[in-house]
């Protein structure tokens, strides 16, 4: 090849990289934007626009369909087996629910949305999303982390009264009752699931971070822990206390890979300690410690125990959700009816028709046989996620997929996905693990 023709083909090759890149840079504004909404979507309808409460509860679906028509539009997910089987059983729930269910069209569309508009997301972040777009949103993530436990912490001590305790719509907040008479913050989310599970996240990258030779000032990852650490007794949510936890066990199980990362382990556990140690000097710490205490106490002495309550959250609602299917019609009462805002189109008044955890609810909705080939769905592509992360964690010691999972994993197989917050993060979260394995080449250490 002449020195010419070799000059000719690096252009080429160059200009289909820019091609490339101006094809995606669209989606990844995108995504970016369907991120930022997930986070201050409660802000926007508690502080911001009150009036308009309720229309932004979906306001991430016009971002989600534009989403996925520039994707169609090239060619990203054409062949995804994943979203072919989801479109056509929601399809099929979709219209069992016209002709056999509720007859809504409004009320079966919301509920469609779940997996038509918003499931198909995961594989585009993994087609999009390269190596330092996923750590570009993990330093977002804890640099957001700093002022979001500032926020929860004012929320904590504050009366429901108070501005920053105001419910959806910008009326005085009910709240979610702690202990001690302190109530459950929930941060810029409309609800504390969102706080919960947005500090579930940053504790995924605070552990990456610290881990791995990731570029990152430590002065702001130092104090991301601190506000992880802080936000555990502040949030008085059980599920943020085992989430972090399960983050944990997921870093410990990835070491019998990567032996090398023991140190970094022992570091963990003995700066943990000291950082404990520390916020308890504060009196702020001291009580929510003391609030939170209590909540474990009282939840595990009615729910008989840690490890009965592990046990009900992760299994028990599979079981119930089969239980109860004699009283269910074949095609089941109708894709959304399950949903809070299904019940509203449907009865008038805000509540759960047919049941609130997602088992329940998919398989009321659209029958034993529908709900469990749907359900299963979302079960084969968590255990593809699991297999391809250990994979990776065994072939080169790639730790950040399997650590996301550590989160987004029960979130994908039984998590309420009617619930605008969790389908959100279970979303993106799952994406973010997905991104990290399609782009395994780029060595995730």
């Amino acid at each position: 090849m002449t020195v010419d023709a070799l000059d000719n083909a690096v252009l080429e090759r160059n200009s289909i990289g820019d091609r490339e890149g101006s094809k995606l840079k669209p989606l990844k504004y995108a995504i970016w934007l369907y991120f930022i909404l997930l986070i201050f979507e409660g802000a926007l309808r508690k502080w911001v626009l009150p009036g308009l409460s309720d229309a932004l509860l979906i306001v991430r679906d016009p971002v989600a369909i534009y989403i996925i028509y520039r994707a169609w539009y090239y060619n990203l997910i054409n062949r995804n087996s994943f979203i072919v089987a989801m479109t056509a059983l929601t399809i099929m729930g979709l219209i069992t629910a016209l002709l056999f269910g509720h007859g809504n069209l409004f009320v079966a569309l919301f509920g469609a949305r779940v997996t038509l508009i918003h499931f198909p997301i995961i594989f585009i972040m993994g087609k999009v999303l390269d190596k330092n777009d996923i750590l570009q949103f993990g330093k977002f993530v804890l640099w957001l982390s700093i002022p979001m436990v500032v926020l929860i912490a004012a929320q904590f001590y504050s009366p429901q009264s108070a501005w920053v305790n105001l419910g959806i719509g910008g009326g005085e907040t009910e709240g979610f009752q702690g202990a001690l008479g302190y109530y459950r913050p929930p941060g810029t989310f409309s609800f504390q699931v969102g706080n919960t599970l947005f500090f579930s996240l940053a504790a995924v990258f605070i552990v990456y971070f610290w881990t791995n030779n990731i570029k990152f000032n430590r002065i702001v990852l130092l104090l991301a822990t601190l506000a992880l650490l802080a936000a555990i007794p502040l949030s008085i949510s059980r599920t943020l206390f085992y989430s972090v936890g399960l983050t944990g066990i997921f870093y410990f199980c990835s070491l019998f890979y990567n032996p090398k990362q023991f140190t970094n382990f022992f570091l963990i556990i003995v700066g943990v300690i000291i950082v404990f140690v520390v916020l308890s000097q504060f009196e702020f710490f001291d009580t929510a410690t003391e609030v939170f205490s209590t909540r474990l106490t009282t939840a595990s002495e009615y729910e008989g125990g840690v490890s009965n309550s592990l046990f009900d959250r992760i299994f028990g609602y599979i079981i119930r959700a089969y239980e109860s299917s004699n009283e269910i019609p074949f095609w089941g009462f109708g894709m959304g009816m399950g949903t809070n805002v299904g019940s509203k189109l449907l009865s008038g008044e805000r509540s759960f028709l047919l049941a609130e955890f997602e088992w329940n609810r998919v398989i009321a909705e659209m029958g034993v046989l529908l709900g469990t080939l749907l359900m299963l769905v979302r079960v084969i592509l968590g255990g593809k996620l699991v297999f391809d992360s250990l994979t990776l964690l065994r072939k080169g010691g790639q730790m950040l997929p399997w650590l996301l999972l550590s989160v987004g994993l029960l979130n994908l197989l039984q998590s309420q996905w009617w619930q605008p917050t969790i389908l959100g993060f279970g979303i993106f979260i799952n994406g973010l693990a997905y991104a990290c394995i399609t782009n395994s080449k780029l060595k995730f250490t």
